[in-house]
């Protein structure tokens, strides 16, 4: 009986209508999550004025939304595995579009607060289930700049409130920019009808017909053939999504270093949105001139998501991620000793495109690494365990700024979390990526002369297919046993 690899399926598929769909969902949500995310920056003078508040109290209003996506990128993160990710992505994009809504109703500091808190949930807990989702079906020669672009989205958001916070506030008060993100609650129905469910999860309800319906759209043409069933490799068995599975088969160091990575790169990114104009200002630069310097860190920020991910296809993405780790610690460093503006201009973009645009890949890579079964898992720990550099990250730079060092060592401060997130991003080990493990084991078997045992690799198979002709591309006991080919290889992974 042929059996087919699903992950390899997914790997092998050319881009069609079907990846477009998860494309476009993906994207939508992550502006809409950017926008939630957003916009109480820019509402934030209107309410401290509103409400009375000072600073102080106004910045634990804020950060009560960070801890909210640091326990949802944990907790819906998991659950995304076990209950399926389009109803978890409807579950966080209804909190983040309801409560959003909800703290425009609020009077005091307290239920603002607690609005922000659960709105965050939905906010953190939606992107890893959409990283898992596009790189589960993203071609793999396209998988990073797929999953890169999907996260562009998200920048698209905080675009969106600066273009048009400044007119509904104007016109209609701060409140009605916290009313708009309701809206997205009304996409829910056609959200649930389109966006496919991830094949492991499938296999592990035994939803059998599901699954066969999914392989048809992710390879249009593709027909099973009668006694065809479909499987996953053994090291990605769709039955087990617990969290011990991020630390088994060897996976332990490479799960904490990344992590690491995730909390110096978060840091980074929140130190940078949360002190580049204060900072900016005080190396003498007007306002206006402070503001235009965050307009060019995020379009440096979109430019290099979408590069790192161009290049994450084409290289190996671990060390295309070391590098941008190393071109980010080396910018920040050069800001704080760069006098001429225009000059300065340039350093700024290659900061936003080395530190954001790092972060975004980072999310491409955790999404890569992890098996399909617990993808949304093992990116959820991540990001969610992550925000704890996020947390810190204003508080630090900002007791630093409190005792008026040289400009110079706030920037070199940043770089340092730049180099600890370079150094664990070299320590996770590449060989156990879930994008090439299973190729791995074909190599090997292939030289240990025993290519004929590879197939015991494989979880036992489940579905039976229907009639019709079904390329032996995915079929990766028919390559073996029938035609004696293998499958093709991957570049080299060290």
């Amino acid at each position: 009986m042929h059996r087919i690899d699903v992950r390899k399926l997914a790997d092998e598929a050319s881009f069609n209508r079907f990846h477009a769909l998860v494309l476009f969902w993906g994207v939508l949500i992550l502006i809409l999550d950017g926008y939630d995310l957003a916009v109480v920056g820019a509402a934030l003078p209107s309410i401290m004025k509103d409400m009375g508040v000072e600073a102080t109290k106004a910045g634990f209003m804020v950060s009560s939304a960070l801890f909210g996506m640091m326990f949802g990128a944990i907790f819906f993160g998991t659950l995304a595995d076990k209950l399926g990710r389009p109803f978890m992505i409807a579950v966080c994009v209804s909190l983040f579009s309801v409560f959003t809504a909800t703290a425009g109703l609020a009077h005091e500091p307290v239920t603002f607060s607690i609005a922000r808190f659960v709105a965050g949930l939905g906010i953190g807990g939606v992107l890893p289930i959409v990283t898992a989702q596009m790189a589960e079906f993203s071609p793999r020669r396209i998988r990073a700049r797929l999953v890169t672009f999907v996260f562009a989205g998200y920048s698209v958001g905080g675009v969106l409130v600066a273009l048009i916070g400044k007119q509904l506030i104007a016109a209609y008060g701060w409140q009605s920019m916290f009313y708009v993100a309701g809206a997205p609650v009304l996409f829910i129905p056609l959200l649930l009808k389109t966006m496919p469910e991830s094949m492991p999860f499938l296999m592990k309800k035994h939803r059998y017909d599901d699954v066969q319906k999914v392989a048809r759209k992710l390879v249009p043409g593709y027909d099973l053939q009668e006694h065809e069933t479909f499987a996953v490799p053994i090291d990605d068995p769709a039955s087990d999504a617990s969290v011990s599975r991020l630390f088994s088969d060897g996976r332990g160091l490479s799960t904490a270093m990344i992590w690491i990575a995730f909390v110096t790169g978060l840091f980074m990114v929140y130190s940078l949105s949360s002190w580049l104009t204060k900072l900016m200002a005080m190396a003498g630069h007007s306002l206006g001139s402070a503001l235009t310097f965050v307009l060019i860190f995020n379009v440096g920020a979109m430019i290099g998501a979408v590069l790192g991910g161009w290049l994450g296809d084409r290289l190996n993405i671990k060390y295309v991620l070391i590098g941008f780790y190393a071109t980010g610690a080396l910018s920040l460093t050069l800001m704080g000793y760069t006098k001429s503006t225009e000059l300065l201009y340039l350093v700024v973009f290659i900061v936003g495109a080395s530190t954001l645009g790092t972060q975004l890949l980072a999310y491409a890579y955790a999404g890569e690494f992890y098996p399909m079964a617990i993808r949304s898992t093992g990116v959820g720990f991540a990001s969610g365990l992550g925000r704890l550099g996020a947390v810190c990250a204003p508080v630090v730079i900002g007791s630093l700024v409190a005792m008026k060092l040289p400009l110079e060592q706030n920037f070199m401060a940043i770089a340092l979390a730049s180099l600890i997130g370079m150094v664990a991003v070299s320590l996770i080990n590449q060989r156990l990526s879930g994008a090439t493990h299973v190729y791995n084991l074909v190599a090997g078997a292939e030289r240990a002369g025993t290519i004929s045992d590879v197939s015991e690799r494989y979880a036992p198979a489940i579905g039976s297919g229907g009639q019709g002709a079904f390329q032996a591309t995915a079929r990766f006991e028919t390559d073996v046993r029938v035609t004696g080919s293998t499958p093709s290889r991957p570049r080299k992974e060290n």
